[in-house]
């Protein structure tokens, strides 16, 4: 595995000095301006299309929510501004605050929210198991949004509120009736910033204004997704920058105040900088993955897929990811965080002891898919997702397969992975990626672990064991009783493997110690405010 050589403070210095192109020069009243390095650049638009992070964190600058999640992961309301539940949970009001406005000036009303949740409930996993219980989803009126569901459904708010996307953000009703499976041509949005479409010039930058027009709750204290979104600078700014030696000299000149996610090899530089903060946002980190697409061979049979388990060593992947620091990632992980409630190590024998890619190979070939061809996936410009890429690649050609590496940018990857043509019409066999802990927490939420075939996340396996296993965790109340399913739900997933579970790994972000406000949990803007 190839890996960036640790930037020294004499090339940082020199660094800094030659960033003279326009894309990172200071902008006139810059104490007004947040500039920011995102992981990659913004290709898509529309939060609902994609589960892209980038996407999403875009998202939570345009628009609001009706609930969100607090540090502790509860939902509470955000837009909403209360709600009843009646009839045994199966009526359930929800009473939208007074002075809601979109971006064009519209106020927002209740029949907007039912076309939003119905648009991301057509994409999202947990939402579509909402939509399946709702007999009806109305606006009865202009501030109330009323479901009727065919039974209680304890995760209703929760499904309003997760962060993992696509997340449940309010459109104006005209937006928000388009085709889930296609984007929408222009962002009108609800929350605390306003998109500037004219100033957005793809691979380098992407600008948002305040929007003055935006009502923050009156009452409660941020946390995670929650409480008032206050706004304190007049713009924000992505800078795309692709080669994380010049991302770091920019923040170390100051020319961009955060940068999202650096490189594990140049933290160190990094926490030596007096003016710089590196800090964890996540508690829960990020799980990676190696995804197969179960439509096409080799993957879409399942001992091909579980022949790779003996050549697949975790430690491989989370030290390419996230540096040899001990204390930056975990080995021995399934399919559910460390830490969380639903973690078990149920079937993890299948990725302890000696890693034997002689045995994968052998068991491939006992398959009938010794020496297949497959076409892997993966982005140049998104080290993360890169780095996990090039030891899978390694690991995929020491098995036996002949392996037709497709590196790209990463919007070229987002597009291709939607493709469910095969690898020869521009399909794919596997891909590498992470999510958030908080993304997997448990059966409902957890994406990758959906196996509802077509409607589920690129790859698209189908499973009836763990759909069944899932609703009857959705069903269950007790909490033991939810443990013992997660374990069952594990296990099968070691069996029908819609993944493979690649580890955790914490992932820190830097910024200037002039910034004070930063939330835990996903990537947001408001709260965050300069000091001086």
């Amino acid at each position: 595995m190839r890996r960036r050589q640790l930037l020294g403070t004499a090339g940082a210095a020199g660094a800094a000095a030659a960033l003279s192109r326009p894309g990172l020069a200071q902008t006139a009243g810059g104490a007004r301006v947040l500039r920011f390095a995102p992981i990659a650049d913004l290709g898509v638009l529309d939060p609902i299309v994609t589960t892209t992070y980038i996407t999403r964190n875009h998202g939570y600058l345009v628009w609001d929510t009706l609930y969100g999640l607090d540090e502790a992961v509860r939902p509470r309301p955000q837009m909403a501004e209360g709600h009843t539940v009646e009839e045994d949970g199966r009526r359930v009001s929800i009473r939208l605050r007074p002075g809601l406005r979109f971006h064009d000036g519209e106020p927002v009303l209740a029949r907007d929210c039912v076309a939003s949740i119905r648009r991301w409930g057509a994409r999202d996993s947990l939402g579509q198991t909402l939509l399946a219980l709702t007999d009806a989803l109305e606006a009865p009126d202009d501030r109330t949004v009323l479901f009727r569901l065919r039974r209680p459904f304890p995760l209703l708010f929760d499904a309003l509120a997760k962060t993992s996307p696509p997340v449940c953000f309010v459109m104006p009703e005209r937006f928000a009736r388009t085709d889930p499976a296609q984007a929408i041509r222009e962002v009108v949005g609800s929350g605390p910033f306003r998109f500037l479409p004219d100033e957005r010039v793809s691979g380098a930058r992407v600008a948002y204004a305040r929007f003055e027009g935006y009502a923050p709750r009156a009452e409660g204290e941020p946390s995670g997704t929650t409480g008032p979104k206050r706004a304190h600078f007049d713009r924000v700014e992505w800078r795309t920058v692709p080669d994380p030696s010049t991302a770091a000299a920019a923040l170390q000149a100051g020319e961009v105040d955060w940068w999202e996610f650096p490189t594990p090899d140049l933290l160190p530089l990094l926490r030596r900088h007096r003016d710089i903060a590196v800090e964890n946002p996540d508690p829960f980190g990020f799980l990676g993955a190696l995804r197969f697409n179960h439509l096409h061979p080799p993957f879409d049979d399942p001992a091909a897929r579980r022949a790779l388990l003996p050549a697949v060593a975790q430690p491989d992947y989370m030290a390419a990811v996230a540096g040899t620091d001990p204390s930056a990632w975990r080995a021995g992980v399934g399919f559910f965080p460390p830490g969380a409630p639903m973690a078990t190590d149920a079937g993890l024998d299948a990725l302890a002891g000696p890693r034997d890619p002689a045995a994968a190979r052998q068991a491939l070939v006992a398959a009938g898919h010794g020496g297949a061809k497959a076409t892997l996936i993966g982005p140049t410009d998104y080290p993360n997702v890169q780095a996990l890429t090039e030891v899978g690649a390694d690991m995929l050609r020491r098995v036996g397969l002949d392996l037709d590496y497709a590196a790209s940018d990463w919007a070229t990857v987002v597009q291709r992975r939607a493709n469910r043509e095969p690898p020869t019409r521009g399909g794919w066999n596997v891909l590498f990626t992470f999510f958030s802990g908080l993304d997997f927490l448990h059966p409902g939420v957890h994406l990758l672990m959906r196996a509802n075939g077509l409607a589920t996340w690129p790859g698209w396996p189908t499973s009836s064991g763990l759909e069944e296993l899932r609703a009857a965790w959705l069903e269950a109340a007790d909490p033991e009783a939810r443990r013992r399913l997660a374990a069952e739900a594990q296990r099968r997933a070691f069996a029908d493997l819609p993944y493979v579970p690649l580890g955790q790994f914490f992932q820190p972000t830097a910024y200037r110690r002039s910034l004070s406000g930063m939330l835990k949990g996903a990537t947001v803007f408001w709260n965050v405010r300069r000091s001086g």
